[in-house]
């Protein structure tokens, strides 16, 4: 974890070396940003609620999503090329969503109701997954693996079905990296948050091995219905940790759409593409302290995408 803050401080470095002065909004003022109102919060006091929400979180979401493909061909007859086509959309939307998620927690609510509400989301998708290994009316009659004869499965029984792995899928996207935003930012020092990240990965890999030898064992030699009911029943365990620390997380204060100057960005280059340099200061970047900064367009341009790697290369 040490490399990406080295990243992020080369990053920081180059912007320096670039002439550029960040505006003074764009200033973290931890005070400011964090809604602290309730005395003390963040801090080492919030760890095992992190840790346990997020390991309960990838137990839950490692042991239906990586035996999904079994599932398909042995319970609802599906054939082995759409079993692997659907676990490739499933396993697209779940790199997917978490962009989304962090979206609307940067920009809109804060990270809190995202994860909560996200794992809700999933807890959902994971008791439909487990009605459709309990009971036989939402399943196709069983088949012998190979043979053609096989009854596919009815609308109803896709519906209920894609409705689980959605629900499922969006829950993960929204809380599997979200959560690690929210507890990095409940420490103020780099050191802290760079034993939290280790933490963190330890935490993510060791439920990881769990649900892919324990959970898909029970799939596969006990009970469909059994796997997914841990999976559900850690789900919302997760889900009661993480809510039962809400009174010691520090909460973000969102910051509004960063794409908004993205999109400024694009239309200033496109606008003054063609545009030479020139001593009027109406050609240059301004801040927001009303003075003219003598820096050409093109070289803001340039410093407004080395800001945007930098906070990338950060939040990894």
């Amino acid at each position: 974890m040490n490399m990406y803050f080295q990243l992020g401080q080369e990053a920081a470095t180059e912007l320096q070396q670039l002439g550029c002065n960040m505006d003074a909004s764009l200033s973290v003022d931890r005070d400011a940003e964090m809604l602290d109102s309730g005395g003390n919060r963040g801090g080492w006091i919030i760890f095992l609620f992190i840790i346990g929400t997020f390991m309960c979180l990838t137990l839950a979401a490692g042991g239906w999503q990586s035996n999904l493909i079994v599932y398909l061909i042995q319970e609802y007859n599906v054939k082995s090329i759409d079993a692997a086509q659907v676990s490739n959309v499933v396993n697209g939307c779940t790199c997917l969503f978490p962009i989304i998620g962090a979206i609307i927690a940067d920009s809109f609510s804060g990270c809190f109701p995202v994860i909560w509400i996200s794992s809700f989301i999933s807890f959902l998708g994971l008791v439909l997954l487990v009605l459709t290994a309990t009971l036989d009316s939402l399943r196709p009659p069983s088949c012998d693996d190979g043979l053609s004869l096989c009854e596919t499965p009815s609308e109803s029984q896709f519906a209920v079905l894609y409705a689980g792995i959605a629900l499922a899928s969006i829950g993960l996207g929204g809380t599997r990296f979200t959560i690690a935003t929210m507890g990095a930012n409940q420490f103020d020092k780099p050191e802290e948050q760079g034993n939290f990240f280790n933490w963190f990965f330890f935490a993510m890999y060791t439920a990881s091995v769990i649900s892919f030898t324990a959970i898909v064992y029970i799939e596969d030699n006990v009970s469909w219905g059994l796997g997914y009911g841990l999976c559900a029943l850690v789900n919302l365990i997760g889900l009661l940790i993480f809510l039962s620390g809400s009174n010691f997380y520090r909460r973000d204060k969102p910051q509004g759409s960063p794409f908004v100057n993205i999109v400024r960005v694009l239309v200033a280059s496109i606008r003054k593409r063609n545009v030479l340099l020139s001593s009027r200061s109406e050609d240059y970047h301004y801040h927001n302290d009303g003075e003219a900064k003598m820096v050409p367009e093109t070289q803001s341009l340039r410093c407004d995408f080395d800001f945007i790697k930098s906070i990338l290369f950060s939040c990894l």
